[in-house]
């Protein structure tokens, strides 16, 4: 039977990904060795091609082989169609990643990182095993090392979840000339930046839950003779959980290519303990500056013992962390063309407060590093204040966190940016609205003209950056009258920015996590559109069929929706309004003498139909529409899937209607 040359390189590919999969090179190389050594007696021979392969068959690793691979006819339609190919498993992944090959540069060396599969996740002991078709929770595992990112297949969510899954990490030197230079052992074992795992549970209505945050020291593997090692990595909880085991993974590490000269385990050991040594006298001595410049703070006035001053914050693995170290300049190349537009993918990212087992209506602090809030794409304010500061000293502008309160007292975190002619703006990364701050004056005479306060904000106690730490020392912490001019030493109290770069700024201790890049979308902005729109249009139609309401759709109608859809975005993300008019013009040729026109534009942060049709039918105006009763009705629907990094996404939703009016 011949094959086209499409599909015969395409079969080629299955068969080398399950050869992969099964660690075929491995049981190849044990019994290549085994072989040898058997023929290695008085009257060896030369080993042939046929002996080989006898050894093979004897040992059943061709049979295991041929039994395991499938192939299914529903794969080669796919592919003709073009379609992605259908999920085989219980569950969707509806953020498919297509993986390209990439040719290896056999100069650089790399690391194999295999997870070998979990077990003893205890909280889902008891969870039955899920049927055929059936929607389940699954376990996502997400890593990060040295600027490169990677993602798993999901799982279904089991006591030992089959996360079996290869990732290829580079290893090379940073600095000039090092590029084409391998890295040999005492180069890498200098290399104390860790392979960061981040897993995440995501439920049945795609929500999505930390389970675990790991960094996993990987140069054990520097010490063995075969450049692989194998190993077990428990997993612990987070927040309130952190000293609570989650789950074992199996890891396995191999070196490509392997190393001539291996280090001892000594060595390795030794370097590991000086590196800790090494960052907990830095962390040491910052803890007593920081105590002794606390006090001077206090000493000041004594009120500033309420004020809102956070030096240190705890990360999701209960470890407490100077708040300047949440802080980087992140670029995100060609993913944000402006701080604007950093600040729009910044909100679109959910606001979720750290879970806390039990009443009382305490609040759990935990500050995430960025690579678990971008992983589980939602977080606190002060996750999102972090990385929109980030982003926006990536783009040039002199920005701040600040710490204060909101209305009523609530404890709030948002961002500052100071202009070049002393103008400062506050942002909300939440809402991804700016705010112009202007001072009023608490000494001016009583009729003389005052800026009016329009943040949200009541009070201030401390501003901070990647390499600035400042506490507010003015005799009220008031937004509304506070001066942010931070050369002022009566006004703001500074921290030493020489103690702060001593264990904030990047390679300054082993402790600190690296700063992950942002990752562009995977998903098709038309066809999530798409998709969407027509499961809209089902639930109307049984909604309305429900009410024994006939449904008549008005594609035209629904196609000059787009433009509104757009021009809503376009405002969210610069604060410019922009062609309303021409929408206007459109709905007003497209409906007759005589008719009524009603549209009703709404705004998602996720990606299900059904909870945004709930959410739309708690509206009356979107009840009047929906449930249009009338002569000649026509009905309108239109969805549009604005995309961000992370697969962060807007989605805008309006129902429209058109009917003959009836006096």
């Amino acid at each position: 039977m011949s094959l086209p040359p499409e599909k015969a390189s395409e079969l080629k590919q299955i068969i080398h990904n399950h050869l992969l999969k099964m660690d075929i090179h491995g049981k190849i190389r044990e019994v290549l060795a085994e072989t040898v050594r058997d023929d290695q007696g008085p009257a060896h021979r030369s080993l042939s091609e046929a002996d080989f392969l006898r050894a093979l068959q004897c040992r059943g690793i061709i049979d295991d082989v041929m039994k395991d691979l499938h192939f299914t006819q529903g794969a080669a339609t796919d592919a003709e169609t073009g379609s992605p190919p259908k999920p085989a498993t219980h569950f969707v992944d509806k953020d498919i990643t297509h993986l390209k090959k990439s040719n290896i540069d056999p100069s650089r060396r790399c690391l194999y990182l295999q997870v070998l599969g979990g077990k003893a996740f205890l909280e889902h002991l008891q969870e039955p095993e899920p049927l055929p078709g059936q929607v389940c929770s699954t376990f996502t595992l997400y890593l990060h090392f040295r600027n490169q990112r990677f993602r798993s297949k999901p799982v279904p969510c089991a006591c030992e979840p089959n996360l079996e899954e290869g990732f290829l990490l580079e290893i090379h030197k940073d600095g000039i000339g090092e590029g084409s230079k391998m890295a040999d052992a005492t180069t890498m074992l200098s290399m104390c930046d860790p392979v960061h795992l981040v897993l995440i549970k995501t439920d049945t209505s795609s929500e999505t839950t930390l389970v675990s945050s790991y960094f996993l020291d990987w140069r054990t593997v520097l010490s063995s003779p075969s450049g692989k090692t194998c190993f077990a990595v428990e997993l612990m909880g987070v927040g309130s959980e952190c000293k609570v085991p989650a789950g074992v993974l199996t890891v396995s590490l191999e070196l490509y290519p392997p190393l001539t000269e291996t280090l001892s385990s000594d060595i390795i050991s030794t370097q590991q303990s000086l590196e800790r040594q090494r960052t907990a006298e830095k962390e040491r001595l910052f803890l007593v500056y920081a105590k002794q410049w606390w006090r001077e703070f206090l000493e000041i006035r004594p009120s500033h013992q309420s004020k809102m001053v956070k030096i240190f914050a705890q990360d999701e693995n209960g470890i407490s962390r100077p708040v300047c170290s949440y802080v980087r300049v992140l670029r995100a190349g060609r993913l944000l063309e402006s701080p604007r537009q950093a600040a729009r993918f910044v909100s679109l990212l959910a606001h979720e407060k750290a879970p806390v087992v039990g009443g009382g209506g305490s609040k759990q602090e935990q500050w995430c590093t960025l690579m678990a809030f971008l992983c589980r794409g939602k977080g606190d304010c002060e996750d999102h204040a972090t990385l929109l500061c980030s982003l926006l000293l990536g783009f040039g502008l002199d920005a701040y966190v600040c710490v204060g309160t909101k209305a009523k007292g609530v404890p709030h975190t948002w961002v500052l940016t100071r202009g070049t002619d002393g103008s400062i703006t506050f942002w909300e990364s939440l809402a991804a609205h700016r705010y112009l701050h202007k001072a009023i004056d608490p000494d001016a005479p009583p009729l003389a003209p005052q800026p009016k306060h329009s943040s949200p904000y009541r009070t201030v106690g401390c501003v901070f950056n990647h390499q600035t730490f400042l506490a507010n020392c003015q005799p009220s912490d008031a937004v509304e009258i506070c001066v942010f001019d931070f050369q002022n030493q009566s006004r703001w109290k500074a921290m030493s920015e020489e103690a702060l770069k001593s264990v904030c700024a990047p390679g300054s201790i082993t402790s600190l996590p690296l700063l992950p890049p942002l990752c562009a979308p995977s998903l098709d902005p038309a066809a999530s559109s798409n998709q969407l729109e027509l499961e809209m249009r089902y639930l109307v139609s049984e909604h309305r069929k429900d009410l024994d309401l006939a449904t008549v759709w008005d594609d035209h109608l629904s196609y000059l929706l787009s433009s509104a859809l757009s021009a809503y975005e376009l405002e969210r993300c610069t604060g410019v309004s922009c062609g309303n008019e021409e929408f206007q013009d459109a709905v007003r040729r497209a409906v007759p003498d005589g008719h009524t026109f009603k549209g009703f534009p709404i705004h998602f942060l996720h990606r299900s139909a059904r909870r945004a049709f709930a959410t739309c039918l708690k509206s009356p105006f979107c009840q009047e529409i929906v449930c249009c009763r009338g002569d000649h009705v026509r009905l309108a629907v239109r969805v549009r899937v604005f995309v961000y990094p992370e697969n962060a996404c807007a989605v805008w939703l309006m129902f429209a209607c058109k009917y003959r009016s009836v006096l």
